[in-house]
Parts: C-alpha cells; sequence; structure tokens
C-alpha cells in the first residue's frame, strides 16, 4: 500500500505551485532540475528528471516540507545531497515517512546524514537540544501538518491557518477538501451567492468548516497571483 499511495500521480505541478504556495514554477525546478548560466541544476526531489507533467503525492508531501524552507536564505538545492542519501537509507519519497520524524533511530539517521553532506543549519531537519534530538521549527511544523498511515505520509493539511481542509491522494482527487468537499466547489457555490450558512447545510459542515474553505481558497489564490 505504502509503494502505491507514495506513486499515486494526481497533480500537475502547477498545482503543486498554488497547494503548498510556492512561485510559479518553482515545482518544476524542484521536480525536474533547471539550467541557469548555461549550469544545469539535479532535481531536489528526483533522483533524475522523468520529462512528465504529472506529480505523485509522495512528491507533493515532500514538496510540502521543502515549502517550509522556501523563505530561509540557503537554497534548497543544497538539500538535494541529503536527500539522496535519505533515499538510499529509507527507501522513495523519505520525507513523506515517518521514521526520520517520529522515531529515535530515524532522527539519529538524518543527524548523521546532515553532518556527512555538510547540510547548512539553516535547512537541517533535527538538532541537539538539551542533549535531546529533536526537530527544528520547520520539520516540526510539517509533522504536525501531517497524518500518517502505514508509516507514510495519508493526508496533509495544505496551510495551518485553515486546520479543516485536508487533501488525502484517495479522496476528492487529492484536492483540498472539507469532509471529502473540495474547498474549490464551496468557493465557487459562494462566489454565485450562496451563503455560509446554506452551505453548511447542504453539505452537512459546519459554519467554522465552511469558513476554513473560503479561506484556503483565498490564500491559495493569493499565492497563484503572486
Amino acid at each position: 500500500m505504502a509503494v502505491s499511495l507514495l506513486d499515486r500521480a494526481i497533480y500537475s505541478y502547477t498545482d503543486v505551485d498554488r497547494l503548498v504556495g510556492l512561485h510559479s514554477g518553482t515545482a518544476r525546478r524542484w521536480l525536474e532540475g533547471y539550467v541557469r548560466s548555461g549550469r544545469f541544476y539535479e532535481p531536489v526531489l528526483r533522483p533524475e528528471p522523468t520529462g512528465t507533467d504529472v506529480v505523485t503525492w509522495g512528491e507533493m508531501v515532500e514538496a510540502r516540507l521543502l515549502a517550509e524552507f522556501r523563505s530561509r536564505q540557503v537554497p534548497v538545492q543544497r538539500l538535494r545531497p541529503a536527500i539522496v542519501r535519505l533515499r538510499e537509507e529509507f527507501g522513495r519519497h523519505p520525507l513523506a515517512r515517518a521514521r526520520p520524524f517520529l522515531d529515535v533511530e530515524g532522527r539519529e539517521l538524518v543527524r548523521v546524514v546532515q553532518e556527512e553532506v555538510g547540510l547548512e543549519r539553516p535547512l537541517q531537519l533535527v538538532v541537539v537540544r538539551n542533549d535531546q534530538l529533536v526537530l527544528v521549527d520547520t520539520a516540526e511544523r510539517f509533522r504536525d501538518a501531517v497524518e500518517y498511515e502505514d508509516d507514510v505520509v495519508g493526508r496533509l493539511r495544505p496551510d495551518a491557518r485553515t486546520p479543516s481542509v485536508l487533501m488525502d491522494p484517495l479522496r476528492a482527487f487529492g484536492q483540498p477538501a472539507v469532509r471529502n468537499v473540495r474547498t474549490e466547489s464551496l468557493a465557487e457555490e459562494f462566489r454565485a451567492g450562496t451563503s455560509r450558512e446554506e452551505l453548511a447545510d447542504l453539505y452537512d459542515l459546519t459554519p467554522g468548516q465552511v469558513d476554513d474553505a473560503l479561506r484556503f481558497e483565498l490564500i491559495a489564490g493569493s499565492a497563484r497571483a503572486a
């Protein structure tokens, strides 16, 4: 189940940019690599370019984690050597698996990999605090945003500000939804004149869930326009 879930191809590059708040074209660069000043930069999240226009659930989840680092001073491209090593230890999509974040052995292995590749502090996933190996704040936010299923991420919250909104590769075609109702559909009906109270009654949702759905679409729309 783990392999088929993470390898479920259901998104476009545009989806990834919009749903995790990236600038247009970022997801393609992370997944397919890019050329700058005549030099080719390898993909961060794939072993090599695939030429495909679809993105898997595992790649979406890993992009969600990398998005936590997008405001840091060090380019996420520098994470590639660490991800390559973690892939060797944990298998495909190592950042979408539970062990690096949940158990002591996983965190210790991540620490060793970070030291091996000389990963800069702003991009590290684990650090030692008070003699304990803990997740850095960015990794903690990611862990709080996901739910694990059979040791891999089965659901994720695309934005912490809208906790009712979830993405699940097995429901609503993997799109953001509240209780299986796509946020995009709720926003379209709201723009057409249906009140939040009517939407809550129609889809058996709470007003708070409807508000989260509408808020998420505003956030995602702003990211797309940026």
